[in-house]
Parts: structure tokens; C-alpha cells; sequence
């Protein structure tokens, strides 16, 4: 945490804040409660670990989902800034997409056999993002887990390189971090870790080109495995040149560049891969291509495929470590085409890009109004702060995390309706949100930050 930010924030009154906005929620959400107590066969009372990370006593439980908006069992409803961390970015329960998987399910979900949107789908993501030769996964970190064994197949070299504080979700080798004296040491919280993470990843700041270069002279690297921005610890955005340097000195040491868009498709219809012209060896998409149906795809160039094939073509390809039996599935496929030809095209993105620099303005207006030293970045239809000037890389925007600051902005925002991101304060724009919620977050974050910091804004501190 950065001393600007200590000084800047009575941490009595936070406390007691969060004190307050704690009781609130837990006289405000008693059906939820009672789901929780209800919940002793689950580990730790949820389905999925992280999903205690919701703010509050308990997490809430969500009734229906529609759009940019939803209910919960207590007949709450809410602003979705969140989206299920990108996997909703389409919107909730897309007419298009349920008819497509109620059509589907009626006549089949898998076979291990092409259905007839197969074609269709491929030919589409070719279209959005540039490379000709496409499989399918069940998730992003699945499409990443197989790409990086093609890599290092085609290549014949153990090593992946990752930049800090990245996200390539639940991938062994991504979960790495550098310590104080620049060694690669196994991240914070990462459980089980099947070998140590130095033995099969190196790691440099993002922005740092010099550290790249450095890192990948010895030609022991398959592939870099790089987010366009990184995205899970708060956006940070290339600096001009990053991009086609690091692809130079990817070409220069015969080193494979994996570009991961399952968090920055925000920049666009083809992700920033189309938007800034990036030349990956492959590419992996997740989460939002399906409408909320667990679905990704991963691209490659022309050579890539023809080094790649006669791995993949021979009579072992069900045991190389790369597909399963649900993989490629009528269901999804058919999700993915309900998606990708009904939204997140371009008209999508003329409304959703002008609404994410709306919600970015307003709360970079209500930080100055503060004369905080904090800041906001964006990407596309992605927007996030932080409690600090605007970071250069991963190390810098972890240094900047507050725990207690973010617990207490996301409950006050929620006990107000507006639901973001739990793990970061992330906000993203479907093409179902409007301006009167981007208004409204302005709204409920400038209450917040009066109660907090003194009333100085145009906001009520009683909402």
C-alpha cells in the first residue's frame, strides 16, 4: 500500500464504515443468509472457492439475470458492472443464445462428432481475428494449457516465459511471480503447485523490453504467454512500441508469441489483436465467445499449423495431453454462433467503448473533486482504478492493492445496487448497459468517497 494513499484516508473512519455497510448488508439479505446456512455440503458453503470473495457476510444469491441488470433472492436489483469477470460481456440470458442452446439440446449435446456450426464458428473468429486454422476448448486456461504444449513440441524447448501478475487463468506455469531480488518464485495463494515454477517459467515486468530481450537470449524459451494489457491486477496498458518490439525479439530468438484476449476482446470486435494490429504464432479466446456457455477457441498462423499437424493428425492425438471428450461439443459451438452473429460486432462497440470513457470520466472527476492521488485506466469497453498513480507494470499495481479500501467499496457499491468485479475494481459495459447506469456507479462512488474523505462532491452521503 503507498504511503499517498495511507495519508489520504482516515483508517478509523473506514473502519467504521465498513462496520456499517456490513450490518446493512446482513439486514438487507435474509433469504440470501438463509441460503448460506443452507449450504453445509459445500466447501466453504459456495460451489466454486472464490465466490467467497463477494463482498459481505455471505455471498448474495442471484434469482434471474437479464441483460445488464439482475435480481437476487431478496428482490434486490442490481446495475452488472462485474458480468461474471467477462464471461457475461455479451449480457445476461441473450434471447439468441438460450433459443440456440434450447434448439440444440433438443437434438443432441455431444457426440464427439462435428456439428454443422463447426464451420461456421471457424470461419468467424478467422474473420475476427486474423489467424486461418482454429480449435476448440471448454475454457481459456484449457486452450492455454494446449497451446503451450505446442509450443514447446514445436520448438523443443521446456521453458514459457509470463509477465508479472498476469492472468492466463488456472495454468501451472502462468502462476509465478518475481520476489524482491527479481527471483521467480511461485505466486501468493497458489495451491499445490505440482513443481516449482522456476523450473519451468521465467518472468519480467510488463513495459520492461530490456528484461525481455534478456530473458529470451539464451534460447531456452518456447513461447511468451502475454495479455495485449494486463488485466486481473488492474489494466496496464502497453507503452508505445511494446507490442512490435517484443514480436521482434519473439522472430530474433526463435521464440513463439501466444497472445491471451480472454479479457482484452473489450478492445474490440477482433479483441486488440485486430484493434492494434498484433501478429501472434497463436491465439487464445474464452468466456465471452459463448454468451455465458463454457466454451474458447485458440487460433495459430498457416506455418504454426503445418509444423503442428503431424503431431496433432497422427493415431495418439487422444493421448497427447491436449483435447477432451466434451471439447468441441454441439452445445457450445452452437452457443458460440448464437453469440458471435448476434453482438459484440462493431455497433456494439460504438455504444459500449463511449460508455466505458463516460464511467471512467466520472470517477476520474470524482477523485480529483478529492484531490486523490489515485487514477483510472481503460481499455475499450473495460475500466478499473486504483489507488495510485497509473502503474507500469504488475509489481507497481499489486504495491497499490488495499484490501481494506477495496472491501469497503465494493459492499457500499452493492448495498446501492451496482455490482463490480470482487476480486479488483473492475467495471465492464455490455452492449445491454445505457447511460443512466454509468451514472448511476458515478453516483454511488462519489457518495462513498464523501462519507469517506468529507463531503466535497454534488453527491448525497445518505444514499
Amino acid at each position: 500500500m503507498s504511503l499517498d494513499v495511507v495519508s489520504a484516508v482516515d483508517r478509523n473512519r473506514l473502519a467504521e464504515l465498513q462496520v456499517r455497510e456490513e450490518r446493512r448488508f446482513v439486514d438487507t439479505h435474509a433469504r440470501s443468509a438463509e441460503q448460506a446456512a443452507r449450504s453445509g455440503h459445500l466447501l466453504g458453503g459456495v460451489p466454486m472457492a472464490w465466490m467467497t470473495r463477494w463482498p459481505g457476510a455471505f455471498p448474495i444469491v442471484f434469482e434471474e439475470a437479464s441483460g445488464a441488470r439482475f435480481r437476487d433472492v431478496d428482490g434486490h436489483d442490481y446495475v452488472d458492472f462485474c458480468l461474471g469477470d467477462t464471461g457475461a460481456m455479451a449480457g445476461h440470458a441473450l434471447p439468441a443464445v438460450a433459443d440456440a442452446l434450447a434448439r440444440q439440446a433438443g437434438r443432441g449435446i455431444t457426440t464427439m462428432l462435428p456439428s454443422t456450426d463447426a464451420a461456421w464458428v471457424a470461419d468467424e473468429l478467422a474473420r475476427r481475428f486474423g489467424l486461418p486454422q482454429w480449435q476448440m476448448a471448454m475454457t481459456a486456461t484449457d486452450a492455454n494449457r494446449f497451446v503451450l504444449r505446442f509450443a514447446r513440441h514445436i520448438t523443443g524447448r521446456d521453458k514459457i516465459l509470463v509477465f508479472d501478475w498476469c492472468y492466463h487463468g488456472t495454468v501451472d506455469e502462468a502462476f509465478a511471480t518475481l520476489d524482491d531480488a527479481g527471483r521467480v518464485h511461485t505466486r501468493p495463494g497458489t495451491i499445490g503447485a505440482p513443481i516449482g515454477v522456476s523450473s519451468t517459467t521465467k518472468v519480467v515486468q510488463f513495459n520492461d523490453l530490456a528484461a525481455l530481450e534478456e530473458a529470451l537470449a539464451p534460447g531456452d524459451v518456447a513461447c511468451v504467454l502475454a495479455e495485449p494489457a494486463l488485466t486481473n491486477v488492474g489494466i496496464v496498458l502497453p507503452e508505445p512500441g511494446f507490442h512490435e518490439a517484443m514480436r521482434e525479439i519473439c522472430d530474433r530468438t526463435g521464440t513463439l508469441l501466444v497472445i491471451d484476449e480472454t479479457h482484452t476482446l473489450c478492445a474490440g470486435p477482433g479483441g486488440a489483436t485486430s484493434s492494434w494490429g498484433l501478429r501472434p504464432d497463436f491465439f487464445v479466446i474464452g468466456k465471452a465467445i459463448g454468451g455465458g456457455m463454457p466454451v474458447a477457441a485458440y487460433g495459430m498462423t498457416a506455418e504454426v499449423a503445418e509444423r503442428l499437424y503431424p503431431a496433432i493428425g497422427g493415431i495418439e492425438v487422444d493421448t497427447s495431453g491436449v483435447g477432451g471428450t466434451l471439447t468441441g461439443n454441439a452445445l457450445a459451438l452452437a452457443a458460440v454462433r448464437a453469440t458471435l452473429s448476434t453482438t459484440l460486432g462493431e455497433d456494439d462497440f460504438a455504444r459500449m467503448i463511449p460508455l466505458a470513457e463516460a464511467w471512467t470520466d466520472g470517477v476520474q472527476g470524482v477523485i480529483d473533486v478529492h484531490d486523490l492521488p489515485w487514477c483510472v485506466n481503460r481499455l475499450g469497453c473495460r475500466a478499473e482504478y486504483w489507488f495510485c498513480p497509473p502503474p507500469r507494470n504488475g509489481r507497481d499495481a499489486a504495491l497499490a492493492v488495499d484490501a481494506e479500501l477495496d472491501a469497503y467499496l465494493h459492499l457500499y457499491t452493492l448495498n446501492r445496487g451496482i455490482l463490480m468485479t470482487p476480486f479488483h475494481n473492475m467495471a465492464l459495459i455490455s452492449p445491454a448497459h445505457v447511460r443512466a447506469d454509468v451514472d448511476r456507479h458515478t453516483e454511488v462512488f462519489a457518495s462513498a468517497l464523501d462519507e469517506l474523505v468529507g463531503q466535497r462532491s454534488f453527491c448525497s452521503a445518505n444514499l
